[in-house]
Parts: C-alpha cells; structure tokens; sequence
C-alpha cells in the first residue's frame, strides 16, 4: 500500500471527502486540476474554504508560487473533483484516483511561471507509491475550452499514469491548460526525495572473554546445572547450537559444563586448532571467529 496521508502536507477540512473505490483492481491515476484563481497564502485559504463549502473537494490543493501544500482526505479513498460519467463514477476509478487543484488559471499554465519545491516532491512520492507511472496514457492536454483534450473512456478505464480534467470522459473543463507535461516529472526526478532514514541496525551482544574463561573452568565442578557468568555463556550456547556443536536441552541453561567444554573444544577442532589450542577452554581468536559467524562481539 502507498502513502495514505502525506506528512508534509497541511490538512484540510474534516478529513473525509469520500469512500471506497469502485475499482480497485485497475491501476492508479492522478488527474491535475486548475483551481482557476490567484495564487499565494490569500488564495491558497480563500480557496482551500470554498472547495470545502461546495463539496468539491480534492485530495490535495497546491500552490505552485510557494510550493504550499494541503491535503483534504486519505488517498486511498476517493474525492470530489470530478462528475460521473453517466453511471461510471470517475472520481472512484482505480486503486487510487489523485485529484490535485493546483492554483492557477488554465490559460496561463501554471508549468511557465511556478517554483516547485520540496513538497511539490513530497507529493510525486506519495503519487510514485502508489504505482502511479510518469506517463500521460491521453496524450496532449487542451490548449483552449474550444479545442478540448480527447476523452477516452477506454483509456480512462484502463490506463495508469496522470490526466488533466480536460480528458477525463462525463466532465467538460478544460483545465489545467496546456502544462508542460515533462515539467512535472522533471521537477521530482525518481529518488529525488529523501528516503526514510533506516532504522539502526541491532547493536550485537557482547560476550566477556574473561567471565567465560572463568565458567569453563569452574562450571564443570559444580552441581548439575551450576552457573557462573550465565549471560555471556548463554550467547556462546546459542552459537554453538547453530553450529551443530551443542544439543538443544544443554544451549540455554547458561552452565559451561563439561558437555559444553566438549561442544567448544570441537568448534576449535573445526577453526583448525590441537592439542592444548584445543582444550575446550575459550580462546580469544576462536571466540572472535565464532561471535563473527554468529553475530556477538567479544570484550578481551
């Protein structure tokens, strides 16, 4: 699933403009819209009341003079830019259908004059994750009210990628005019944005080499099941069992007893050590080897 709410973005009205889609099988689209008025903070809240006061609510008002961005409602539900196209409704087709209402007139497109920014990126990456491709699947967008876009229903009903309002079948707008389509992608080039920092990586545990010295050489004397330092020996159980060395019913009772002397001593067999370099009694070389293989760090 992509973004649902964009974290850069102002909201909006009350938060829910309007349902589930109708199908949500078909891929996603954006339809770009022209609010046909001024541009800057006067307008962006003139505007911004009087889609809620109509009910025409997009999901997100732009304003390409200061990159100011709001948003009404969850992407992945429906909004209300669009009339139907007889029984079809246009505002509810595909998995997503963004409307976007960037202020502006369609006479002057808003592609010659706007200053996008980051949240003009913030928005392409909220479109991007909702599989939305950087194509324009009707071609050329109207120049004028009298030479209106084509309006494909076929197109309409199949195809992803972004519309202007003047090819969107069952409407007759002819807005956002003739923008510079290649603009809108250039302006948020792929991975452009910044992506979400990684969570760190899990710190690795740390094994005491002289608290697991001193188990192997008192644990064994002791009753069944007697401990010493049952931290550090538990992690050094655990690395044994994954290597096959050590039973289950011995890898957590946290005791370096004889049966996990014998286990150690066949882990330095295997790093290639003999005799007393094999006496079951941790190293510092074979101990680094195995906390390397099985994700601990040793403390010398």
């Amino acid at each position: 699933m992509g973004e649902i709410w964009i974290k850069e973005a102002e909201r909006m009205g009350g938060g829910s403009i309007g349902g589930a889609m109708d199908t949500p099988s078909a891929p996603g689209r954006v339809v770009w819209h022209t609010t046909e008025s001024g541009v800057g903070n006067a307008s962006f809240n003139a505007v911004g009341k009087y889609l809620t006061n109509v009910s025409s609510e997009p999901h997100i008002l732009y304003d390409p003079s200061t990159d100011r961005l709001g948003q009404y409602g969850p992407l992945n539900q429906s909004a209300r830019a669009l009339k139907n196209d007889g029984s079809t409704r246009t505002n509810r087709t595909g998995k997503v259908c963004i409307q976007i209402e960037v202020l502006g007139r369609a006479a002057s497109p808003f592609t010659k004059t706007w200053r996008p920014g980051t949240n003009f990126k913030a928005l392409m990456r909220a479109i991007r994750s909702w599989g939305v491709p950087d194509v324009w699947p009707a071609g050329a967008l109207a120049a004028s009210y009298a030479a209106a876009s084509r309006r494909p229903r076929d197109t309409w009903a199949t195809k992803g990628g972004h519309y202007g309002h003047s090819q969107i079948p069952g409407n007759d707008h002819w807005d956002p005019g003739n923008i510079d389509r290649a603009a809108i992608f250039a302006a948020a080039p792929t991975g452009s944005t910044t992506p979400a920092p990684k969570p760190p990586a899990p710190s690795k545990p740390t094994v005491d080499l002289s608290n697991l010295i001193a188990a192997a050489r008192r644990d064994p004397g002791l009753k069944q099941g007697g401990t010493t330092h049952p931290a550090d020996v538990r992690l050094v159980e655990a690395a044994l069992k994954a290597e096959g060395l050590l039973a289950a019913k011995y890898a957590s009772d946290g005791s370096f007893g004889s049966t996990t002397v014998a286990a150690y001593r066949k882990w330095q067999l295997k790093c290639g050590y003999t005799g007393s370099g094999a006496d079951g009694i941790p190293g510092k070389a074979s101990l680094e080897k195995l906390g390397t293989k099985r994700g601990f760090k040793v403390k010398a």
